[in-house]
Order: C-alpha cells, then structure tokens, then sequence
C-alpha cells in the first residue's frame, strides 16, 4: 500500500531529504539532473510516496512569480516529479499530483511546469496544457529569451489571468529558469 504526505522542506528529517535526492539522481541520472535541479526542488512543499516506508515518488511545488503581460502571478511551480523506475505505472504518479495539484490550486493562481517529452501525455491527461507563446526569464541582465523552453512550459488553471497573446516570464534562478 502506498502512502502519500506533503511536507515542506523545513520539516523533512535528514534521511528523508537524503532518500528524496538520491532517488531523483538515481531515475533521472547524474546527466540530466544537477545539484541546481535538486536546489530547485527546496524551499516549498515535497508531496512523497512511500511502499513499506520506503520512499518511492517524489514532486515538490515550490512558489514562483511569473509574469504575463501586465500581471504577476503567484505559481505553485512543480519540481523533481518521479516515481522510483520499479514502481512506475501503477498510478503512484497521479497519486503525487493530485496532492500535488491540491497545493498548486489551494495557494496559488496557477501551476506551472516544465515537462520532459516522456511526461507530456501524463501531464496533458491530467489537464495541463502547453504555453503556447514564447518564454523569457527574467535575469540580472534583464529579460532573456529561452526559445528551448517554448513548447515544454505546462500551466494549471488560470484560464482567465493568462494572456495568449503576452510573453511568460519566469523569475530568475541559478541553473536552468524553468
């Protein structure tokens, strides 16, 4: 039987932070998932899954501002969403996100995320729906472009705030901005 709790990253015991990181380096692989990427998993809400108190899923929401046209919007933002490789497709995944999803709507005005191509289908299942305008960050230099991030930004919510025809704009961050 699988358990799912929220707990913000103030209230995670060490071994529990420990498992978390190690279980995203380890279905992501040090290639794709950095010490940035883990740092950008800190600071807000990690909704984990256990099996015989064994962590097996993990996602955090975060809280960032995006900006879209004239408006700044507060955004549960979804890091570090995975499910051990074992333990995949038994709906411990929709079990993360709908916790997941609980927070985003409960506190903030939109959800926000960047989908791996492998995650667009479970993502769009779930009602997620691809930006489809350019994205910028920004940064100490002002707004930068981040064409490789246009297609891949996933939103919840927030049908009425958004503005298809504006640019969205993420709060700058070290590593990846989105």
């Amino acid at each position: 039987m699988v358990t799912v709790v929220a707990v913000h990253t103030a209230d995670l015991d060490p071994a529990t932070r420990r498992a978390a990181r190690e279980l995203l380096f380890e279905v992501f692989g040090v290639g794709d998932m950095t010490e940035e990427d883990w740092a950008h998993c800190l600071g807000g809400m990690h909704v984990l899954a256990r099996e015989e108190g064994e962590l097996v899923g993990h996602a955090a929401v975060v809280q960032r501002r995006l900006m879209n046209g004239d408006r700044i919007l507060r955004t549960g933002y979804l890091e570090g969403v995975v499910v051990r490789q074992d333990r995949q497709r038994r709906g411990i995944g929709g079990q993360l996100m709908d916790e997941a999803e609980r927070i985003v709507r409960a506190g903030h005005e939109i959800g926000a995320l960047g989908a791996s191509e492998a995650g667009v289908p479970f993502y769009l299942a779930r009602g997620w729906r691809p930006w489809p305008g350019p994205t910028w960050a920004l940064g100490p230099h002002g707004r930068q472009r981040t064409a490789e991030e246009d297609g891949g930004i996933y939103l919840l919510g927030g049908e009425r705030e958004l503005d298809l025809g504006a640019d969205l704009v993420c709060d700058w961050r070290e590593g990846d901005p989105w």
